[in-house]
């Protein structure tokens, strides 16, 4: 019994485009529909999250997820809003992304059970690798005009940039390969429908056409929309650079750091599109939150299943801890709890000084600490009026004059917390 997913998707403002007939092809019965993944890194993006969720909506909703992993295509590039050609990649090293991706898409869709809806990953490179180019264009190529092909607004608006170099074959063919794998999933694996951001639309119905005209079948297309904030910045961009879903990229804190700091308004769009929360529970807790926006109840909700999602219940409860050491009421234990790279993260941009673990071995002098060692604070003689004040605290504990650091107040054998007041923090970063 299949559920009504466009229904879902249009509650959680997912659905840009679909081709008519859409909705009622898939309530007849379980169909397979496919989303293609780049797999120039090895691993996916927030940016990818969005069809990331339409699959798992699709297989929760009683239907076929395919994931595809364009290990073809990621040789070629998608001129669609690129305004520079991509790095070419080998073999072994797409192999190894498309084993990571599948890794990251496990934690959204079930690969392993026995049901007939479980979900599939493909790579085009399996069956583009032995294509060869004479063939291709005999077979395929010869159905599709340059007419056709040159009205799409990915090669309109790459060909018509004042700031482009133009586009090479190379990208100018690429709408034909993907429609390809379209055409080559409808027959191996009777996969009907073919979904994507809105900027794929050119892409997946260059494959509807593949179809009608190869295959004399009926594909569907369906897009979501693309994903941006409400301050017209970049969504799933930080300082950094990417939101990466590995943690070795990104960690889990700086994770649950970009959902926690999204704004009011753009919680109150991504709650819905990126957990699995009901349309009763979130409608509840929109309200929740207009009653007390500065509780940022929404932001709270949404960065706990996203992370949980993702990473898992001990990275939250990490990243929450991590989080309450600038935010919050917290000890001495709670820093020793963090790894490194969380404590990196956590004071991150936060003056550091090296001190030698020759120094404090046999205990080193808050006062030389403070300023001599670390030039934290000026001079000892306003290290001592700190100390006087009770606004000193070394790991987060408050010490007084006479207080020597020792190896026992390291953090993960290396560093020690230096703070002044509520928000004035040094580390020392013991060598």
């Amino acid at each position: 019994m299949v559920k009504n997913f466009i229904e879902e998707l249009q509650w959680r403002g997912m659905l840009h485009d679909s081709m008519p007939g859409t909705e009622e092809h898939l309530m007849e019965e379980m169909r397979s529909a496919y989303v293609g993944f780049d797999p120039t890194a090895d691993s996916l993006h927030i940016g990818n999250l969005v069809p990331i969720m339409l699959l798992a909506h699709y297989q929760r909703a009683g239907h076929k997820p395919v994931a595809l992993v364009g290990g073809a295509t990621g040789m070629i590039g998608d001129p669609s809003g690129k305004s520079a050609e991509r790095n070419l990649l080998d073999e072994k090293t797409l192999k190894h992304n498309q084993d990571a991706i599948k890794n990251q898409l496990s934690r959204f869709l079930d690969f392993e059970s026995k049901a007939a809806n479980a979900a599939v990953l493909v790579n085009n490179y399996d069956w583009m690798k032995d294509f060869s180019f004479l063939d291709f264009i005999r077979d395929v190529g010869k159905h599709i005009t340059v007419n056709y092909m040159m009205a799409k607004d990915s090669v309109k608006n790459r060909i018509s940039s004042e700031s482009s170099e133009g586009m090479s074959f190379t990208e100018f063919t690429y709408q034909l390969v993907q429609g390809y794998d379209f055409l080559h999933l409808y027959r191996d694996n009777d996969c009907t429908l073919q979904m994507g951001g809105s900027d794929q639309w050119g892409n997946i119905t260059t494959g509807t056409e593949l179809i009608r005209r190869i295959a004399g079948g009926k594909g569907y297309a369906l897009t979501c929309p693309l994903i941006t904030k409400s301050d017209g910045s970049k969504f799933g961009k930080s300082e950094g650079g990417n939101v990466w879903l590995d943690a070795k990229r990104t960690s889990p804190y700086k994770f649950y750091q970009y959902w926690l700091n999204t704004s009011d308004e753009d919680a109150e769009k991504y709650i819905k599109i990126f957990t699995f929360l009901d349309k009763q529970e979130i409608e509840g807790l929109i309200k929740e939150h207009n009653e007390t926006p500065h509780l940022r109840i929404l932001q709270k909700k949404l960065a706990e299943e996203i992370t949980i999602i993702v990473h898992s219940e001990e990275d939250l409860a990490n990243a929450i801890t991590a989080s309450n050491i600038l935010f919050g009421k917290s000890t001495s234990e709670d820093l020793k709890k963090l790894d490194e790279a969380t404590f990196l993260d956590v004071f991150e941009g936060v003056p550091q000084a090296e001190v030698s673990r020759n120094v404090i071995k046999d205990g080193m002098d808050i006062i030389a600490a403070l300023a001599e060692q670390s030039g934290f604070l000026k001079s000892n003689g306003e290290a001592r009026r700190a100390l006087k004040e009770n606004s000193i605290a070394v790991n987060k504990e408050k010490v007084r004059e006479g207080y020597a650091i020792s190896l026992d107040d390291l953090i993960n054998d290396q560093f020690v917390l230096l703070q002044r007041g509520k928000k004035n923090y040094f580390v020392l970063r013991i060598v």
